[in-house]
């Protein structure tokens, strides 16, 4: 082996050892000359479910095979085999020993508790497509591959890694292998590590942040350990995973750690705000944070309030492009009548249908409404987008005093006005988590600010002004906010 070969060995025996010792996942072996190598490992699958979990060995096969069909399914390409399969690992499947016999769903995966799977690594994972090629680490649960990582030395750019996975995606190479696959990384000792998944151009593969100031182990080593801790990996597989009209998205750090702050908040049924930059992937935790609350309540309702008409039709195709189906209401009638019925469990409506017109003395208004709420079906959880905004309150009064028993998050993407703060605070509570402008910058996260444009203009004077060399992301802006940008010394390029 040549000295750049040895280097990366010496990387690549330090994060398996990692993988052993920290991470406690089972050593397979280097699979280099193994010809038999699958994304689905059916020994080990096939040992998981009948030895671990105890189903009965016939519907573990029959499971294993129509994960395999679903996996290989030529009709359709690797975005929509790798969903499919996904909805199996997430979901089970439901299989019989035979014709006439009682069907069984079979959980490929627990969940619940992630100790109970077998982690497994495995290093130079030799795989037979329409060509050889050969993923430097896999790791593989209960048998099934979900993370590939190649791994650089630290004077080749983690790009090079990163590049590589995708070329192995393409059905010229090892297309194959990857309807399984959750995570890809890659990763070296100067630059650290980066994460996306399926499809995921490289420009957009992430950087995770967490406990910046420890600096005991490599970023790297950091990195992998936070990540792909047994419970987390699997959470994140779990909880965090959006399929979005063709295209599959990992959660950023900061939306992680927005949905895990937010989903205490829900345990207490206790409100408050979450305030992410404009840009930075608001409606996704929006989505994800829906997402579990139906799944972790089952009588729970959410519903989502926008103030206008597109960010409404926005919030609508964003769900129903993630396969969750949401009732949007066309009158305020409606949406009392929706909730005074246990379904639909998603529904979205314009804030404004909370008004009432013409109302001489407000404060008598809002005491009537309190004494006589409205009847409400199911555990009550509102989402209120652009939360900042509207009439000073006056609507947001309305809608709690109408819903009582809801509890309200406040979603807002702005820099929050005194009085835009003030009315925030006092109807939603204190912010559950933020993300902030300067760090959007840091994290090279686009921003696209036509919403507020003209609010930043008029109200900050442009105190957005960023540090010479950095540029404002002005997609979307008129050519009135584009000049007024350069007149206030703001640096304008159109993305």
């Amino acid at each position: 082996m040549d000295d750049v070969g040895q280097i990366e060995r010496f990387t690549q025996n330090r994060i398996v050892k990692l993988f052993q010792e920290k991470l406690q996942y089972n050593y397979l072996g280097n699979w280099e000359d193994d010809p038999t190598n699958s994304n689905i490992e059916e020994t080990y699958l096939l040992e998981y479910l009948t030895n671990k979990m105890g189903y009965h060995q016939t519907l573990a096969n029959r499971a294993i095979y129509l994960l395999k069909s679903e996996a290989n399914r030529a009709d359709r390409n690797l975005y929509n085999n790798n969903k499919e399969v996904y909805k199996l690992l997430r979901y089970g499947v439901e299989v019989s020993e035979g014709p006439g016999e009682r069907y069984q769903r079979i959980h490929f995966i627990n969940w619940d508790n992630p100790e109970e799977n077998h982690f497994g690594i495995a290093e130079e994972v030799t795989f037979h497509g329409s060509r050889e090629k050969r993923p430097d680490i896999v790791l593989y649960v209960n048998g099934i591959a979900m993370v590939v990582l190649e791994l650089k030395r630290s004077t080749v750019s983690i790009s090079e890694g990163i590049r590589q996975s995708i070329t192995n995606q393409q059905k010229e190479f090892i297309e194959e292998f990857f309807p399984t696959i959750q995570l890809i990384m890659a990763g070296n000792d100067t630059e650290g590590l980066r994460y996306g998944t399926i499809g995921t151009p490289e420009k957009f593969f992430l950087r995770w942040k967490e406990d910046e100031q420890d600096n005991s182990m490599l970023q790297l080593d950091k990195y992998l350990t936070k990540i792909c801790n047994k419970v987390r990996l699997l959470e994140i597989i779990r909880d965090f995973v959006v399929f979005d009209a063709g295209v599959k998205k990992l959660p950023r750090y900061h939306q992680y750690f927005g949905i895990k702050a937010a989903q205490e908040h829900v345990r207490r049924r206790e409100g408050g705000i979450i305030w992410h930059t404009q840009g930075s992937g608001k409606s996704i935790v929006m989505v994800m944070l829906a997402q579990w609350i139906l799944k972790n309540y089952p009588n729970a309702r959410v519903v989502v309030l926008t103030d206008r008409t597109e960010l409404d039709k926005q919030i609508v195709g964003i769900f129903n492009d993630t396969g969750e189906d949401i009732k949007r209401t066309s009158s305020g009638k409606e949406l009392m009548e929706q909730l005074n019925q246990p379904m639909p469990r998603l529904i979205c409506s314009l804030i404004h249908k909370f008004g009432k017109k013409d109302v001489e003395d407000f404060d008598q208004y809002i005491e009537e409404l309190k004494n006589a709420p409205s009847q409400t079906i199911g555990e009550l959880f509102v989402f209120v987008d652009e939360c900042h905004r509207t009439q000073s309150g006056k609507l947001h009064k309305v809608m709690k005093a109408m819903l009582q028993n809801a509890v309200f998050f406040g979603f807002t993407g702005t820099p929050l006005l005194k009085s835009d703060k003030q009315t925030s605070l006092e109807v939603f509570g204190k912010y559950i988590h933020t993300y902030k402008f300067n760090e959007a910058v840091e994290d090279e996260v686009v921003l696209d600010l036509i919403y507020e444009a003209r609010i930043l203009i008029r109200n900050y004077h442009l105190r957005i002004k960023l540090t010479p060399g950095l540029e404002a992301k002005t997609r979307g802006l008129n050519d009135f906010q584009k000049s007024e940008l350069k007149k206030n010394g703001g640096l304008c390029k159109r993305f």
